[in-house]
């Protein structure tokens, strides 16, 4: 198969990516040489005409926009944060999480003056205060963002939480969840034109997928 034939795939690396391709597999697109214990990042099958390739999370919406990949798998936080220009497809179900507020045990907001808030989803933090009609002053960090809080540094903190441990273990509390986050396929508006046929079956392979796992989890569709 010549390389301008094959779907190009840009997967999130880590469990989310590993969880996903999973359902790529079932889908019917399989690669087998991507469950292969090397430093490959690449990995074509010339059989079912697609080559995936692994990604660092917040980079697969850029590798989809830019058109290095045909379509990929992004976080609905990466794609509200940054809004590439991509057409989103499906939800996919899997990486669930919450964008929520977060602040010390006890913490009392105080509405005469601006909320202080670290975060490294500035777009999406301030959206939501303006929504609420709430002044904050927003603290743009890319790490440890509970430390903000434990050090003065903010108020409160504006993050993904999956189990809530880690604010636990620093003695933090979610004070708001307002945001519900997965997984979503999203595709290169040029290529889901030019390559639409084959595009549109792995759609509608990974959408038979996600609705047989939703109702093996007795989830009604």
């Amino acid at each position: 198969m010549k390389s301008g034939e094959f779907v190009n795939i840009a997967l999130p690396k880590g469990r989310l990516g590993e969880k996903v391709y999973a359902m790529f597999e079932k889908a019917g697109y399989a690669c087998p040489a991507i469950l292969e214990n090397s430093r490959r990042l690449t990995f074509e099958s010339g059989e079912t005409g697609v080559r995936y390739f692994w990604v660092k999370p917040s980079d697969a919406a850029i590798y989809v926009e830019r058109g290095a990949a045909d379509i990929g798998v992004a976080g609905k936080d990466i794609l509200l944060e940054y809004k590439p220009d991509v057409y989103e497809l499906l939800d996919l179900g899997a990486g669930k999480c919450r964008m929520a507020v977060a602040g010390p045990k006890g913490f009392k907001d105080d509405p005469t003056r601006p909320l202080r808030a670290a975060t490294k989803f500035t777009r999406i933090a301030s959206e939501y205060f303006a929504s609420r009609g709430r002044d904050v002053d927003l603290i743009h960090l890319n790490g440890s963002i509970e430390l903000a809080p434990i050090l003065g540094l903010s108020d409160v903190i504006v993050d993904i939480v999956e189990t809530g441990k880690t604010l636990k273990e620093n003695g933090l509390v979610v004070l708001e969840e307002f945001l519900p986050i997965s997984a979503r396929l999203i595709s290169n508006k040029a290529s889901y034109a030019f390559k639409s046929v084959k595009i549109k079956e792995i759609l509608a392979a990974l959408y038979n997928v996600v609705n047989t796992e939703k109702t093996s989890d007795g989830t009604k569709i």
